[in-house]
C-alpha cells in the first residue's frame, strides 16, 4: 500500500516528508445518494527528512484538509473513529453537556437580567444627548459584555435588538463606545467560529452598514473576521505581489464570503440527521437543498466577480488571451516526437535537402551509411546533424570544412554556435550546395528511429499505444448526448445566465421575465421554476443580445468573460475578448446606448472637441485624451468643470458617476503621474484635477487605489521637479485625510519610507510631508490587518473551489457556479506560459573589490567586476528571493579579457553562506565564448547561489566578470493552487483507492467493477479540465496526480498476494485464462467477462509516465578533439514505474502457476511437446488481448514460464529437455519431404523454437544442448547438413551455454575445406607421379643414344641405367609402404568424402571406433583412406596448413554411403555399405563371422542388419542352428518382387535417449558435484565472498585436481565427467534462484554463502522447489570425500559435506 497505517490509523503521503492523517470528525450529512457522509478533519504533519519511523513530527503551521468521506471509506481509512460495532461515533456535542450543566432556573434568570439589559442600553442610548456617553450607559455595555462570554447565554443575544445595539454603538462618534460594542463582539465571538460567523454575518448584512461605520468601526470588524478566518485557512502567499485593497472593498468582500459560507454551511446542515434512514429525502427537503443550492451558487458568483475586480485580474489579464487547450488525455505523458490523444492529421515538418543525396535511411548500416557521406562529402557542402552529440543537437546545420584520420573526422562550422565542432561521419546528412537545397517534407529519419526486419514482423514496443477507438485513452468516451438535450443549455450554463437576470433592476428583471414566459408556452415562473427552466439555444442568444444594455459596467465586463457569452453570445463581441481597447469601445458602445444617448450627440460631441483644436494650441490634457473618444471627452469636460470659478456640483457629479461606471478615463489621468520628468505641464494639471476632485464625496468612490503605483513612482523619481512633488505630497494628503484607507494603501506601497528620501533631498522644505508620513506610520498595524484579511479571503475562496471541486467528484453533480472557470482561469495563470523577470535576487556580494559589484548587474557588457586575490578563491554570491526557482543563470565573459576570462565555473548552491555543500553544476569556458549558461531549470529554491570561479584561461590569476543575468518565473498564484489543488486531489483519491482496496480484498468478484469506477473517476477528471482547466501544465498536472493517488495504490493493492500467496488481479487473469475458450461466443457470460478484464487491464497500463531525470550535480568532460568544450548532459529516458513493474511482476506469477500446473500434469505424454507450444502460444495471445503488445508483458510471460521450467526436479526438467530436442529433430527430418507436409513441419518447428528461446540462460539449456546435440550429430551423419540446421542455431543459438551445436556446424565446414585442399593433394602427387616416370623415360633415352661411344665407357652406361631404375624402384617401394596399396582403381573410382569430426563436440561413444580399417574396408577404399591419413598427417606438420597441437585420426564406423544395386540407388550406413560390399564376393555371410570381422558388437551390426533383410532390403536372414544369429545372402529377384528403380532407404532408425537412463543420472550426479563444490568453495571464504570469475576459476580447478569427483564416480559418470566453466555457471545460477548463493548489493559480481545447508538423509527424486518461502527446503546426498590440500581445503583429513540437487 502507497499509504502507511500507523497506530491502527491510515496516513497518507501527500509529498516529500508529507503525510496527512485523519484528527477529528467534523459533522455529518446525507450525500446526494441518501447514504450519510461525514465530514474528516485530516492533519497535515511534515516529517524529517531521515525516514526513520521514529522520527520526530515537524509542524506544518497547522495545516488541515476537510474531506467528505462515506462509510466505506471511514471503515478503510478512519478505524478510531469507529465504535467496538464497527459504526462510526458521530460529532461529540460538548457544548449541550456544558448547557446541561447549569441549574435550569439560574439560567432563566441569568436570561431574563440579559433581556432587562439589553432594553436599558437601548433606552440610555436614545437618550444619550451629545458625543460623549453617559457612564451608566458605559456599565450597562460592560455588563452586558461579561453575560456574552458565558456561552449557555448564546442564544439569548441573537436577538434583533442586540444588533441594532451593536449597530449604534459601532456608529457612534466615542471611541469608547465603539470600543465596548466591539469588547462585547469579541466575548460573544469568543465561543466557536460557528458563533463568530454568525454574528459577523448578521452584522455584515445590516442595510447600508457602510454608512453607518467609521474607519475604526470597520477595521474592528475586519479584525474579528481576520482573526475567526486566520485558524481556518492557513494558506501562504509568500512571495506574491497581492494588490492593495481598501478597506471599502475588503468590508464588501467579507460580506461576500460571509453570505457565501453561511450558505454553505445551511446547505451541508440542511440534509437528514445521521440517522435517518437511508430512502429519498422528503420533497420539502430536496426544494429547500434545491433553493439553497441556487443560492449559493448566486453568491459565490457574486463573491468570485467581486474579488476578481478586487485583486484587478480583470484588468490585468494577459493580453495575448488564452488559447484553447488542445483536447487530448491529461494522463498521458506529451512527448515532443508523438501526439497521443486523439488521432489528427497533421502535417509533416519541412526540411531543407537536396534530393541528389540519400539519406540514412536508405542505409543498410550505419557503416555504409558512413563511408558512402566520407566518399561524398565535399568542403563547402551544407550537412545536417542527426543525432545529439556533446554540444550539437540533432537538426542543427553546417558547412562541411576539412576531414582527417582523427577521432573524430570531420570539421564542421556550426550555425548554432558560430565556431567548428568534430563530428563523426555516420551523424552527419549531406544538404549539398546552396544550390541545390530545396524544402522537401522529412520522412521517417526525423520522426523516430526506424525498425525492420528481414521477414517484416514488428518488434513488440515499451510504450505501445493504440491508435483509435476504446483504448486510444484510459477511459471510455461518453455516449453521444440526446439531441434534445444538446439543443438545451445546461443547468450550469442557464445558472450562469440567470446570475446576470438576477443583477437586473426591478423593471429590466420583469421584462426578461416576460421574454422567458412567453417562449416558455406563458408558464408562470417563480424562484423555484425558474432554477429549473430548460432553456433552449435559440432563447438563449437572445438574452445575451438583450442583456448588455440592461446591465452596469461591472456586470458587463463579468457578462463579456463568462463562458456562456464566449459560447452562445454575439461572434463580433466574443471574438475581440483578446484586444482590450476594442473590448473598452465596445463597452462604451454599450454604455452609451443604455443611457438612450443618441449617435448625433456623439458626433457633436466630437465636433465641439474638435473646435478648441483649431483655435488654440493644443493642451497637455488634450494631448494625452487623443484617440480615446468619448472616454477622453469625460476628462476634458471635468477639467473645464473644476477650473471654472466657483465650481459646480451639478456640473462635476454627472461626470463622477460616469467615471464610477467607467474608471478607465480617471485611472489614465493617474497614471499619467508615472510619465518622464519633462512632462511637467502634464503632472500639475493631473494634480489639480486631483486635487479638486477629493472634496466630492462621490469620487471617494472612484478606484484611486487601482493608480497609486503611479503616485510611489513620481514620489520615488530621482528627477522629479519640487513644484510637481510638493502638489503631489499635498494631494496625497488631502486624500489620506478624506479617506484613511489610502493611507493604509500608501504603507503597502511603502510611502514612509519615499516620503523620508523626499525629505532629505529638499531638506525638509515640503509643505505637510511630514504630517503625511506619520499618518502613513499611524496606518502600519491597518496594512498589517488588511494583508492578513486579503490573504484569508483569497485562501478561503481557494478552499471553498476545493471543497466544490471534491463534491463533483464526489456526487458526479455538474458545477453550477458561475465564474468557476474564471476564477480558476486566473489561478493557472502563468502555468504553462512562463513569464520571467530579471531582478530575482535581493543582493549580490562578490568576494573581492565589493565596490564594482554593482557593474555585474548594469546589463553594460563594456563593464566589469575584476576579481583581487589567489587563483580559485573568487566567487560571487547571489541571495535570492522568497520563492524563486531559477529558469537560467548565465554568466557573461568577454574573449578579450584572455588570461583573466574564466575556465572552470563551479555553482554551489544552500540555504546560507555558511552551507553552501551541494554543488549545482560544473562548467567549463570555452575561450570564444560570450554567454556561458550555468544553471537551467531548477526544481528547488536555493535561498543562496554561489558561482566560484575555479580557474581562468591560461592560468591567469585574477577573473573579469562581465554580467550576470538571473531569470525566473514572476511568483503567481499557480504554484500556490496547485500545491492545495494537487493535496486534496491526492488525499481524495487514496482515500477513495484504498475503499475500494478493502472492498476488492473482502470479495475478489468486486475487482470486475473496478474498471467501471476507474472509467468514471478518469473521464470525470478530463472532462473538468477540459472544461475548467485552460493550461496545459494545470490540465497535466491534475492527471499525473489523480493517476498516482487512484491507479498506482490500487494497482499495488490487487497484485500483492494474500496469504495463500495469490493476489486478486492474479486470481481474475487465472479465470480469464480459464474461461477464454468460452467467451468465443458473444452472448455468453465468459464473454462479458472476459471484455470487463480486457478493459480493466488496458485501463491499468494505458498511462505510463517518465520519471523524470534526476538533477544533474556534475558535468561530465568529453574526450577527444573537444575534450575542452562543454558537455550536454543527455536525457535519459525514463524506467517503467510502479505501476508496471507490479502489473508485470502478477502476470508472470499467473503465467509462471499456469506452466507449472501444465507441467505437472502433461510432462510424461507422448505429445507433451505440441501441447505445450499450443498452450505457450495461447498465452502468448492472452498477453496481447490483456495488455497489448508491449514487450514487458512478453519479458514477463517468458520469466513466468522460466520460472515453472526452474520449479521441476533435475529429472524431470531433463525428460522436457529431451523431449524439445526429439520434437525438433523430428520436425527437421519431416520438412525434408517437402510439400504440405513439409510446410506443416516447418511452421510447427518454427512455433516451438518460439518456445524453446525461454531455456536462455536457464539451467535446463544445459540438459538440452547435451540431448540436441547427440540428436543433430544423428542428423548430420544420417542424413547430411541442411540449410535449416543453421538457420535453426541462429534463432535457438542462446539456448546452448557451451555452443557444441554451433560448433559442430563449424567442423563440417573445416572438413568440407578439409576436402577440398585433400582433392588437391591429390592432384599433386598424380602430378609427381607422372613427372617422375617421364625423368625416368628421359634417363633411359639418353643412355640408348650414348651406345654409340667407345667401349671402354658401355660399362659405365649400363652401371648408370640400372642404378636410376633401382632408385625408381625404390622410391616405389617406399611410396607403397608408406600409403599402403596405394593403387589406382580400374573402372569408375568411388567418391568417397571424409569427415574430420572434433569429439570436443561431437558425441562420439568408443563402441564407433573403426579398429581396423584395412581388414575391414576393400583394397579401392583402403587406398583413399590411407591417402587421406598421409594428406592430414603432413596437413598438420605443415606450418602453413593449420598450426596447434598434433592431431591423429580415429576412423569410426559413423558416416553414410550410396550403393547401386541393379537399378536401386540404396542409402546405407557405413556398416551396411561394408557388409554389403562384403557379400560382392561370398553368397552368404553368418552373422557371428560379422562380428569377428567388425569388432563391432551386436547392439550396433544388429540395428544396420535390420532395414538390409525388410521387405525393401536386398538381404536375406536365414536361421541355421550351426550359424548362432543366422546367414545373410543377397535376396533372390524370383523369390520375392521388389522395386526395380529408385531411391531405396536403409539407413538404421534413430535411437532416442531417455532422460531415466542412466546418462540421465550421469547428469544429475554431475550438477549435483559441482553445487556441492561451490558451497563448499564459498563457506570456505566466509561472508567477503568471491567474484565470480574467481570462483569458477577454483571449482573447476578443484574439478580437475582435488578430492572431487572420486575414481569410482568418475567412472560412473561416463560422458558426464567433463565439466565446464558453462556448467559451473549453470550451477550458480540455479543456487542464486533456490536462495543458497546471494550477490552483494552493492557489488553484484561478488558472490557468498546465504544460508546454512542441513545435511539429510539421502534421496532419489530432488523435492519440488517452488514451495513457498525465501529459501525452499533442499534434498542432499551425503558423500564422504578425502582432501589432497587443495587451496580451498581445511586441514582435516577427512571431510564430509552435501551435494543436493
Amino acid at each position: 500500500m502507497v499509504g502507511e497505517l500507523r497506530y491502527r490509523e491510515f496516513r497518507v503521503p501527500l509529498g516529500p516528508g508529507l503525510h496527512a492523517y485523519p484528527d477529528e470528525l467534523i459533522r455529518q450529512r446525507v450525500g446526494h445518494d441518501g447514504h450519510p457522509e461525514y465530514q474528516i478533519r485530516w492533519l497535515i504533519l511534515r516529517r524529517s527528512d531521515d525516514g526513520d519511523e521514529g522520527s520526530t513530527q515537524v509542524d506544518c503551521k497547522a495545516e488541515h484538509i476537510l474531506l467528505w468521506m462515506s462509510n466505506d471509506e471511514i471503515y478503510a481509512n478512519c478505524h478510531k473513529m469507529l465504535g467496538e460495532d464497527g459504526q462510526v461515533i458521530g460529532p461529540s456535542q460538548e457544548s449541550a453537556g456544558e448547557a446541561g450543566a447549569l441549574d435550569k432556573s439560574v439560567l432563566g434568570e441569568m436570561e431574563t437580567d440579559v433581556k432587562s439589559l439589553i432594553q436599558r442600553a437601548l433606552r440610555q442610548l436614545e437618550e444619550c444627548v451629545g458625543a460623549i456617553p453617559p457612564a451608566p450607559l458605559l456599565h450597562t455595555v460592560h455588563v452586558l459584555s461579561a453575560y456574552a462570554s458565558i456561552e449557555p447565554l448564546t442564544g439569548v443575544f441573537k436577538d434583533p435588538r442586540v444588533q441594532d445595539l451593536l449597530m449604534h454603538m459601532l456608529s457612534s462618534p466615542d471611541y469608547q463606545m465603539r470600543w465596548s460594542a466591539g469588547r462585547m463582539i469579541q466575548a460573544l465571538a469568543s465561543h466557536d467560529a460557528g458563533t463568530r460567523t454568525e454574528i459577523l454575518l448578521s452584522l455584515s448584512q445590516q442595510e447600508a452598514i457602510e454608512k453607518h461605520l467609521d474607519f475604526d468601526s470597520r477595521c474592528a470588524l475586519l479584525a474579528l473576521f481576520a482573526q475567526a478566518t486566520l485558524s481556518e485557512h492557513p494558506m501562504s502567499f509568500e512571495g506574491i505581489q497581492l494588490p492593495q485593497v481598501p478597506g471599502r472593498l475588503l468590508f464588501s468582500l467579507v460580506k461576500r464570503y460571509l453570505h457565501a459560507t453561511s450558505l454553505l454551511d445551511q446547505l451541508n446542515d440542511s440534509t437528514a440527521e445521521a440517522g435517518a434512514p437511508n430512502n429519498s429525502a422528503p420533497e420539502e427537503l430536496i426544494g429547500e437543498r434545491s433553493r439553497l443550492e441556487l443560492e449559493f451558487s448566486m453568491a459565490m458568483g457574486s463573491l468570485i466577480s467581486e474579488l476578481v475586480q478586487a485583486m484587478r485580474w480583470d484588468r490585468a489579464s494577459s493580453r495575448q488571451g488564452s488559447l484553447a487547450r488542445p483536447a487530448c488525455s491529461i494522463f498521458q505523458p506529451h512527448l515532443a516526437d508523438s501526439g497521443l490523444g486523439l488521432p489528427v492529421a497533421q502535417a509533416q515538418p519541412t526540411f531543407r535537402r537536396s534530393r541528389r543525396y540519400r539519406p540514412r535511411s536508405e542505409f543498410a548500416s550505419g557503416n555504409t551509411y558512413a563511408l558512402y557521406v566520407r566518399d561524398t562529402l565535399q568542403p563547402g557542402m551544407r550537412v545536417r546533424m542527426l543525432d545529439d552529440y556533446e554540444e550539437i543537437s540533432a537538426g542543427d546545420e553546417g558547412e562541411f570544412r576539412q576531414s582527417n584520420s582523427g577521432v573524430p573526422p570531420v570539421q564542421v562550422l556550426w550555425e548554432s554556435t558560430g565556431r567548428t565542432y568534430w563530428v563523426h561521419w555516420h551523424m552527419l546528412e549531406i544538404l549539398g550546395f546552396e544550390e541545390d537545397i530545396e524544402n522537401v517534407v522529412a520522412g521517417d529519419e526525423y520522426q523516430g528511429a526506424m525498425s525492420s526486419g528481414a521477414l517484416g514482423v514488428a518488434l513488440p514496443s515499451w510504450r505501445w499505444k493504440p491508435m483509435t477507438e476504446l483504448y486510444a485513452v484510459p477511459y471510455a468516451l461518453p455516449e453521444d448526448e440526446d439531441a434534445e438535450e444538446s439543443e438545451h443549455l445546461t443547468q450550469a450554463e442557464w445558472w450562469e445566465l440567470l446570475f446576470f437576470i438576477k443583477k437586473l433592476d426591478v423593471p429590466d428583471h420583469q421584462e426578461v421575465i416576460q421574454i422567458l414566459q412567453e417562449n416558455l408556452d406563458g408558464e408562470i415562473l417563480d424562484d423555484e421554476l425558474l432554477a429549473e427552466l430548460a432553456v433552449p439555444m435559440e432563447l438563449a442568444q437572445d438574452l445575451l443580445l438583450a442583456l448588455p444594455q440592461r446591465l452596469d459596467d461591472s456586470a458587463l465586463r463579468d457578462l463579456l468573460n463568462c463562458h456562456v457569452y464566449r459560447k452562445y453570445g454575439p461572434e463580433a463581441l466574443a471574438g475581440q475578448l483578446a484586444y482590450p481597447p476594442l473590448l473598452e469601445a465596445q463597452q462604451d458602445a454599450l454604455l452609451l446606448q443604455a443611457q438612450g444617448q443618441p449617435q448625433e450627440s456623439d458626433d457633436a460631441a466630437r465636433a465641439e472637441a474638435k473646435e478648441p483644436k483649431t483655435q488654440c494650441s493644443t493642451t497637455p490634457l488634450q494631448h494625452l485624451v487623443e484617440g480615446y473618444g468619448p472616454a477622453g471627452k469625460i476628462l476634458l469636460d471635468l477639467e473645464r468643470a473644476l477650473s471654472s470659478e466657483g465650481a459646480q456640483a451639478s456640473e462635476v457629479k454627472p461626470l463622477l458617476l460616469q467615471l464610477q461606471r467607467q474608471p478607465q478615463p480617471f485611472l489614465m489621468l493617474m497614471q499619467s503621474l508615472d510619465m518622464p520628468a519633462s512632462n511637467r505641464a502634464l503632472h500639475l494639471t493631473a494634480l489639480r484635477i486631483l486635487m479638486q476632485l477629493v472634496d466630492f464625496p462621490e469620487a471617494l468612490l472612484l478606484p484611486w487605489h487601482e493608480a497609486m503605483d503611479a503616485c510611489m513612482a513620481c514620489l520615488r523619481s530621482p528627477n522629479a521637479d519640487r513644484e510637481v512633488l510638493q502638489e503631489l505630497i499635498l494631494f496625497l494628503h488631502r486624500l489620506a485625510s478624506a479617506s484613511r484607507d489610502y493611507a493604509v494603501v500608501l504603507n503597502q506601497l511603502g510611502a514612509r519610507d519615499a516620503i523620508s528620501k523626499a525629505l532629505e533631498k529638499h531638506l525638509g522644505k515640503l509643505e505637510l510631508a511630514q504630517e503625511l508620513r506619520d499618518m502613513v506610520f499611524k496606518c502600519e498595524k491597518h496594512a498589517h490587518l488588511y494583508r492578513k484579511l486579503t490573504t484569508n479571503i483569497l485562501g478561503g475562496c481557494i478552499q471553498m473551489v476545493l471543497g466544490q471541486i471534491e463534491d463533483h467528484r464526489r456526487t458526479h453533480q455538474p458545477i453550477n457556479i458561475p465564474f468557476f472557470d474564471v476564477f480558476l482561469r486566473y489561478l493557472c495563470q502563468g502555468s504553462s506560459v512562463e513569464v520571467k523577470e530579471d531582478k530575482c535576487w535581493e543582493k549580490v556580494e562578490v568576494s573581492s573589490n565589493p565596490h564594482r559589484a554593482s557593474r555585474l548587474t548594469d546589463r553594460n557588457p563594456k563593464t566589469y567586476w575584476e576579481s583581487n586575490g589567489s587563483a580559485g578563491s573568487h566567487a560571487i554570491t547571489l541571495r535570492m528571493r522568497q520563492g524563486i526557482l531559477v529558469r537560467q543563470l548565465t554568466l557573461l565573459v568577454a574573449s578579450e579579457d584572455s588570461s583573466y576570462m574564466p575556465a572552470r565555473v563551479v555553482v554551489f548552491g544552500g540555504d546560507s553562506t555558511n552551507s553552501l555543500n551541494t554543488e549545482l553544476t560544473s562548467v567549463n569556458v570555452m575561450p570564444a565564448a560570450s554567454r556561458v549558461i550555468l544553471l537551467e531549470n531548477l526544481n528547488r529554491f536555493w535561498p543562496v547561489i554561489q558561482i566560484r570561479i575555479k580557474r581562468c584561461q591560461q592560468g591567469g590569476i585574477n577573473t573579469r566578470i562581465r554580467g550576470v543575468e538571473v531569470l525566473g518565473p514572476k511568483p503567481t498564484f499557480w504554484p500556490v493552487f496547485r500545491e492545495q489543488l494537487c493535496r486534496h486531489t491526492r488525499l481524495f483519491y487514496m482515500v477513495r483507492a484504498q475503499a475500494w482496496s478493502q472492498d476488492i480484498s473482502e470479495d475478489r468478484r468486486n475487482l470486475l467493477h473496478l474498471s467501471s469506477r476507474l472509467n468514471g473517476a478518469l473521464r470525470q477528471e478530463q472532462d473538468f479540465a477540459d472544461r475548467f482547466l485552460p493550461d496545459e501544465e494545470a490540465a497535466q498536472a491534475l492527471g499525473k496526480t489523480c493517476w498516482e493517488a487512484l491507479v498506482s495504490p490500487l494497482v499495488q493493492n490487487i497484485t500483492s498476494p494474500d496469504e495463500a500467496g495469490i493476489s486478486p488481479l492474479g486470481w481474475l487473469l487465472d479465470q480469464y485464462l480459464e474461461c477464454r475458450e468460452a467467451a468465443h461466443n458473444p452472448q455468453s457470460r465468459a464473454a462479458a467477462f472476459s471484455s470487463r478484464v480486457r478493459r480493466l487491464t488496458h485501463l491499468l497500463v494505458h498511462v505510463e509516465p517518465c520519471e523524470a531525470p534526476p538533477p544533474v550535480v556534475a558535468t561530465p568532460r568529453p574526450k577527444g578533439r573537444n575534450r575542452s568544450h562543454d558537455w550536454s548532459s543527455l536525457a535519459t529516458r525514463g524506467l517503467p514505474s510502479s505501476i508496471m513493474r507490479n502489473l508485470t511482476r502478477c502476470w508472470r506469477a499467473v503465467v509462471e502457476e499456469q506452466v507449472n500446473k501444465f507441467l505437472t500434469s502433461y510432462w510424461q505424454d507422448d505429445d507433451f511437446v505440441p501441447r505445450y507450444c499450443e498452450h505457450f502460444h495461447k498465452l502468448q495471445k492472452s498477453s496481447s488481448e490483456l495488455f497489448g503488445p508491449r514487450a514487458a508483458f512478453l519479458l514477463a510471460l517468458q520469466n513466468g514460464c522460466a520460472g515453472a521450467l526452474l520449479r521441476l526436479p533435475f529429472l524431470k526438467a531433463a525428460h522436457v529437455s529431451e523431449q524439445f530436442s526429439r520434437h525438433i529433430d523430428q520436425r527437421i527430418q519431416g520438412s525434408r519431404m517437402g510439400g504440405a507436409r513439409g510446410m506443416e513441419m516447418l511452421a510447427q518447428l518454427q512455433r516451438c523454437l518460439e518456445t524453446v528461446l525461454v531455456f536462455s540462460g536457464l539451467e535446463i539449456a544445459t540438459t538440452f544442448e547435451h540431448y540436441y546435440q547427440h540428436y543433430m550429430a544423428d542428423r548430420l551423419l544420417g542424413v547430411g547438413p541442411s540449410w535449416l540446421e543453421g538457420a535453426v542455431l541462429e534463432q535457438i543459438g542462446p539456448c546452448f551455454p557451451n555452443r557444441l551445436p554451433q560448433q559442430m556446424l563449424q567442423t563440417l565446414n573445416t572438413s568440407e575445406e578439409l576436402q577440398h585442399q585433400f582433392h588437391v593433394y591429390q592432384l599433386q602427387r598424380l602430378d609427381q607421379a607422372l613427372l617422375k616416370l617421364d625423368n625416368t623415360e628421359k634417363k633411359i633415352q639418353v643412355g640408348h643414344k650414348a651406345s654409340g661411344q667407345k667401349n671402354e665407357k658401355e660399362e659405365e652406361k649400363e652401371a648408370g641405367v640400372e642404378a636410376a631404375a633401382e632408385v625408381v624402384e625404390k622410391e616405389e617401394e617406399e611410396e607403397e609402404e608408406n600409403e599402403n596399396e596405394d593403387l589406382y582403381y580400374e573402372g569408375a573410382m568411388p567418391e568417397v568424402s571424409v569427415l574430420v569430426l572434433s569429439p570436443s563436440c561431437w558425441p562420439i561413444s568408443s563402441i564407433s571406433h573403426l579398429l581396423s580399417p584395412r581388414t575391414c574396408l576393400p583394397s579401392y577404399l583402403r587406398g583413399t583412406l590411407n591417402r587421406y591419413s598421409n594428406f592430414y598427417n603432413k596437413s598438420q606438420s605443415h606450418p602453413g596448413l593449420e598450426r596447434g597441437l598434433q592431431r591423429r585420426l580415429q576412423w569410426t564406423w559413423l558416416g553414410r554411403a550410396e550403393l547401386q544395386f541393379g537399378d536401386q540407388t540404396l542409402h546405407v550406413s557405413t556398416v551396411q555399405m561394408w557388409l554389403l560390399l562384403y557379400l560382392n564376393d561370398l553368397k552368404a555371410v553368418s552373422v557371428q563371422r560379422l562380428l569377428e570381422l567388425s569388432g563391432l558388437s551386436p547392439d550396433v551390426l544388429n540395428p544396420a542388419i535390420g532395414p538390409l533383410t525388410s521387405s525393401r532390403g536386398p538381404l536375406d536372414l536365414q536361421e541355421q542352428k550351426d550359424a548362432p544369429g543366422g546367414v545373410l545372402k543377397i535376396r533372390d529377384d524370383s523369390e520375392e518382387p521388389r522395386p526395380r528403380r529408385g531411391n531405396v532407404w536403409l539407413i538404421p532408425p534413430k535411437t532416442y535417449l531417455k532422460a531415466e537412463d542412466e546418462e540421465g543420472q550421469n547428469l544429475e550426479k554431475r550438477r549435483n558435484l559441482l553445487n556441492c563444490l561451490i558451497v563448499r568453495v564459498l563457506k570456505a571464504h566466509g561472508d567477503e565472498g568471491l567474484h565470480i570469475d574467481q570462483l569458477v576459476c577454483l571449482v573447476l580447478e578443484a574439478w580437475q585436481k582435488g578430492p572431487c569427483p572420486p575414481r569410482d564416480l568418475v567412472s560412473s559418470l561416463g560422458q558426464g565427467s567433463t565439466c565446464s566453466s558453462t556448467d559451473v555457471l549453470s550451477c550458480i545460477l540455479h543456487l542464486l534462484g533456490k536462495g543458497t548463493v546471494r550477490r552483494h548489493d552493492d557489488r553484484p559480481q561478488v558472490l557468498s554463502y546465504a544460508v546454512p545447508v542441513t545435511v539429510m538423509e539421502p534421496h532419489t527424486e530432488s523435492l519440488n522447489p517452488g514451495s513457498s518461502g525465501p529459501n525452499p527446503p533442499l534434498t542432499f546426498h551425503t558423500l564422504q570425500i578425502r582432501s589432497r590440500g587443495v587451496p580451498y581445503a581445511s586441514c582435516t583429513a577427512t571431510q564430509t559435506f552435501s551435494t543436493f540437487r
